[in-house]
């Protein structure tokens, strides 16, 4: 296999030296990722806090040697406004990382294709995490599709030096190529952990504007010279691929089978042979585009072939449309490994034929916990008085959108009917209330009314919609662990700003005390035939315990 030499001995040197000056730190996937990213010479990380990827951005907030480095690095109202920010950046000539989940991703799709098309100024990373199973998430979707689509180098690490390593040398190809670069990792990477050897630190770029004062203009006569420009880099990209060093060809003996895996699936695959001798050749993939001529060398010499990949079946429909001569491929297309869900060593042993495990019974003792709203959580007492206000109308009628309170739709509460994607609530009562459906009730958290409700929020008020909004307000984002929140102490403000009549701009305190008071604003607002906003407010149990914890401890200092 062709190897960047140059790259490894850089690679060897600069490990070489750490081993003298850094110990190794022993770091999760995502923290790994950040620390590489203040060692690449960041002037600025952009996010909005998404699980599995919201230890990055964290990380970096918390660090020293941020701090030291004057890195930008604050919480985006969302996902688009991340991306754009990064670009922003990136036009200015320094480095810049944009880090989100994968239905963030959704979200940013707009500046992240059409940055294919722009390409970057200073080095442009972005990172998608991926959660397979759909951990905390609505979907599994597969992040490399938005890399295939936009036509730009993707980067999947199988642990967490290879992320390290690999958000280093993403920033160089960024650079070098002139084009942003998404580095995909999953939920299992992003939160296990491993030693990790650093790399010296770089400097942080100086600003400098792009040679050519007209890349990001989007015109169409500018664009279409710009996506010929894509297109014809699409050679380099396969280059770099073919000698980044990230793509392995391992020899095995038997040739009967070849297996071809990617990312964290290949630690699934090694986990099944604790020698890690494995018999059969494999190819290892962590850069995109394919490969080519190394999937060609694996498909001429075996007689069939194992696809292991961590999502979709990216890989497998890409070698069956360039490699389609007539050979066996096992993967999710033909059901050696199941379509959906995480992989894992045993779903790995039985494509392989190995003993199955999967039978095994959970014991008796392990009883499941669903997840549940925490004890005094605000949320609990606005939707007892909810569900009081609306027991004299049909069920049916509550829209929600992610965030904690979306555990409304359980047992005790099963106070909503809806949760699709952020933003979602307000604008799906609206179209309810459109249809017909009075009253139609819409409940948004704070953080994400910020991120993608007000939008919908002034359709409404165009269309004087008779929606009731309840923007439940624990002041921070908390279902990710308590980030700052955009929306903090401004919400009333924006209802105001966007045309909602304040007089139906009502506050409540979510407490067992004002039951009856609130409980009564809420019927009242209920029956009005326009847009109401209620915001139930009080601070996250969580966030206020460790206040008063720290609170505390600051006073006995």
């Amino acid at each position: 296999m062709p190897v960047n030499r140059d790259f490894h001995r850089f690679v060897l040197f600069s490990k070489s030296l750490n081993f003298i000056s850094m110990a190794k730190l022993m770091l999760l996937g995502d923290e790994a990722i950040a620390q590489a990213a203040i060692d690449a010479g960041i002037s600025g990380i952009y996010a909005y806090p998404g699980t599995p990827s919201t230890e990055i951005t964290e990380f970096v907030i918390n660090s020293r040697q941020a701090k030291e480095g004057e890195i930008h690095a604050r919480w985006s109202v969302n996902e688009k406004t991340a991306m754009e920010a990064a670009l922003g950046m990136s036009y200015a000539g320094k480095r810049a990382m944009v880090c989100m989940k994968h239905v963030g991703l959704n979200v940013a799709a707009d500046a992240f294709v059409n940055s294919a098309i722009t390409g970057a100024n200073g080095g442009l990373i972005v990172v998608a995490a991926d959660d397979p199973s759909m951990h905390s998430s609505q979907n599994e979707q597969d992040s490399r599709f938005y890399g295939k689509f936009a036509m730009l180098p993707v980067l999947e690490p199988s642990n967490q030096q290879e992320a390290y390593d690999m958000v280093l040398y993403g920033f160089d190809l960024s650079e070098k190529l002139g084009t942003p670069v998404l580095l995909r990792i999953t939920t299992r990477l992003a939160h296990s952990r491993s030693g990790v050897m650093r790399m010296p630190v770089r400097d942080q770029n100086v600003v400098k504007l792009p040679a050519n004062l007209r890349q990001f203009i989007l015109l169409p006569a500018i664009a279409r010279k710009q996506y010929k420009t894509l297109i014809a880099k699409q050679h380099d990209f396969e280059a770099m691929s073919e000698t980044g060093g990230f793509n392995q060809l391992i020899a095995g003996t038997d040739q009967s089978l070849g297996i071809i895996t990617t990312g964290i699936a290949y630690n699934y695959l090694m986990e099944n042979y604790p020698d890690r001798r494995v018999p059969f050749p494999i190819l290892k993939i962590g850069q995109y585009p394919l490969p080519k001529s190394i999937v060609e060398k694996i498909y001429t010499q075996c007689n069939s072939l194992l696809i292991l990949e961590e999502g979709y079946p990216v890989v497998e429909e890409m070698l069956r449309g360039f490699m389609n001569n007539g050979k066996i491929i096992h993967g999710r297309l033909d059901g050696t490994v199941p379509f959906d869900g995480e992989l894992n060593p045993n779903i790995v042993a039985v494509a392989l034929g190995l003993n199955n495990t999967r039978g095994r019974e959970v014991p008796p003792v392990v009883v499941g916990r669903p997840p549940s709203l925490c004890k005094g959580c605000p949320h609990i007492y606005s939707y007892n008085a909810l569900n009081q206000a609306l027991e004299t109308w049909s069920k049916g009628r509550v829209f929600s959108d992610i965030g904690c309170y979306t555990l409304g739709a359980l047992e005790p509460f099963n106070a909503i009917n809806s949760c699709v994607d952020m933003g979602a609530s307000i604008t799906m009562a609206k179209g309810a209330a459109d249809a017909g459906l009075n009253p139609a009730v819409a409940v948004i958290g704070d953080s994400t009314f910020t991120h993608s409700g007000i939008t919908g929020l002034i359709d409404c008020v165009n269309d004087n919609s008779a929606v009731t909004i309840l923007i439940l307000d624990n002041e921070t984002t908390g279902m990710t662990g308590g980030q700052e929140s955009a929306a903090l102490g401004r919400i009333e403000s924006i209802c105001i700003g966007v045309g909602v009549d304040p007089n139906h701009i009502i506050t409540l305190n979510p407490s067992p005390k004002y039951h009856e008071e609130n409980l009564s604003a809420i019927k009242r607002e209920l029956d009005y035939q326009g847009v109401s906003v209620i915001v139930p407010r009080r601070e996250c149990i969580q966030t206020a315990t460790r206040n008063l914890k720290l609170a505390k401890k600051v006073k006995a200092e």
